[in-house]
This record gives structure tokens, C-alpha cells and sequence, in this order.
């Protein structure tokens, strides 16, 4: 089943949402600074094209520079793309078939809104 929805999510949508969040990676690559943005945006972006079977975890790794980035990419950009998630994936939950493609937008709201100290694991990797 995970199978048949993310073929079908990659056509209506992940395609193109992995293309604006590696478009946006290239342009924090070019900035410099904003490198480690650009690598949570690349994560964001593998993530937009198969989201069924993969859940977001908080690595134990993470430290106050992760925490300080995310406070910047929520005031810079995490809010509306958290947005634009929230109201795509209530527009897709207005029909039935919509609805577990609205799931998978509702999904990529917490690691749009904080990416960094975030990995992307496989839903039976992930802890209980």
C-alpha cells in the first residue's frame, strides 16, 4: 500500500515540492552562511518525495546550534512552509481520496517548521 501511495503522491505533489525545497538549497548554498539550511532543505526534500513509510525523529546528537538554527529558519521560513503544508493538506482532506495525501502534508509540518537536529528514518527504525 505504501507503495501505491507514494507513486501517487509523487505525481500530484512530491515531484514538485521536492523541487522548490532543492531549489531553496541551492540558493542557501550559494549564500554560504545558510549551508546548513540548505542541507535541512535537501532532507526536506527527499523527504516530500516519498513520505509513506518514513516518520521524522529528534537525533540525540543534537545540540544548541541546532536549536539556534531552528529558531532562525522558524522566524525566516519554517512558518509558511508549515502553512502552505496545513492548508494544502486541508484542501487535499476535502475528498476521500485526498485524505491520505493530506496526511502525508500534515506530516511534513514539524520538520518544516524545525528541520535541523532531524533525521528522516524508515517508520519501523523509528523508536518507540
Amino acid at each position: 500500500m505504501r507503495l501505491v501511495l507514494n507513486i501517487i503522491w509523487f505525481v500530484l505533489a512530491g515531484l514538485w515540492l521536492a523541487i522548490a525545497y532543492t531549489l531553496a538549497a541551492l540558493i542557501c548554498f550559494l549564500l554560504i552562511v545558510t549551508i546548513p539550511f540548505g542541507i535541512a532543505s535537501l532532507r526536506i526534500a527527499m523527504f516530500a518525495l516519498w513520505p509513506f513509510g518514513k516518520t521524522v525523529v529528534k537525533r540525540p546528537d543534537a545540540g544548541v546550534a541546532s536549536g539556534i538554527g531552528n529558531i532562525l529558519w522558524f522566524i525566516l521560513c519554517g512558518w509558511w512552509l508549515a502553512l502552505g503544508h496545513l492548508l494544502s493538506g486541508l484542501l487535499l482532506c476535502l475528498t476521500v481520496i485526498g485524505i491520505p495525501l493530506g496526511l502525508a502534508n500534515f506530516k511534513l509540518i514539524p520538520v518544516s517548521l524545525m528541520p535541523l537536529g532531524r533525521e528522516i528514518v524508515p517508520v519501523e527504525d523509528a523508536p518507540s
